[in-house]
């Protein structure tokens, strides 16, 4: 349970889900169809979507780069959070969203995992905040040219590793999207 005081509430956060930082992402299509399911039941079931859209010197704002996939729609009424950071708690009013909705459970979701979802987790649980992560709806590009395992040992080692977070008083983990409940949320 999260250490956050009258913060009962639950949002489904997608991260970076944009076109030029998806756009050869290990498994793309799956992993936005199962965020774009995530997101159809969450506002099923009145838990808030929070949008994160990352924008730097290579991913410039406004490009088409930049733009969120075209398969997920953001809905006018969800928080749409810029940062330029890979925690998106970092310099960005994403704390205040989260603090006047109530929330203090985030289900994580999007890209890039080793980046900046792995950034945004820890920065979260570090935070207060009960944190976690879906393992089958984030995903990274391939990096092993740069020395970086393959995408799919990424992403396999992070759900590995935040399965077993702990921390006083928060809870984390991972579960698949089909699993996620977000009646019990």
């Amino acid at each position: 349970m999260t250490v956050l005081d009258n913060r009962p509430n639950t949002a489904l956060l997608v991260i970076d889900v944009q076109k030029g930082v998806v756009a050869d992402a290990h498994d793309r299509d799956r992993v936005v169809a199962n965020i774009g399911h995530l997101v159809g039941r969450a506002r099923s079931a009145g838990v808030d979507v929070v949008w994160i859209q990352h924008h730097d010197d290579g991913l410039v704002r406004d490009s088409e780069g930049w733009e969120l996939v075209p398969e997920l729609d953001r809905g006018e009424a969800e928080p749409l959070v810029h940062k330029s950071y890979g925690d998106a708690f970092e310099d960005t009013e994403l704390e205040e969203v989260l603090a006047d909705r109530g929330i203090g459970r985030l289900i994580v979701t999007g890209a890039a995992t080793d980046q900046c979802v792995r950034c945004t987790l820890h920065g979260a649980f570090v935070r207060g905040y009960d944190a976690t992560l879906v393992a089958d709806a984030h995903t990274t590009s391939d990096l092993s040219r740069y020395g970086a395992p393959s995408p799919d040992e990424v992403i396999a080692h992070t759900n590995l590793y935040w399965q077993y977070q702990v921390a006083p008083g928060r809870t984390a983990g991972t579960v698949s999207a089909a699993a996620v409940d977000f009646a019990r949320a």
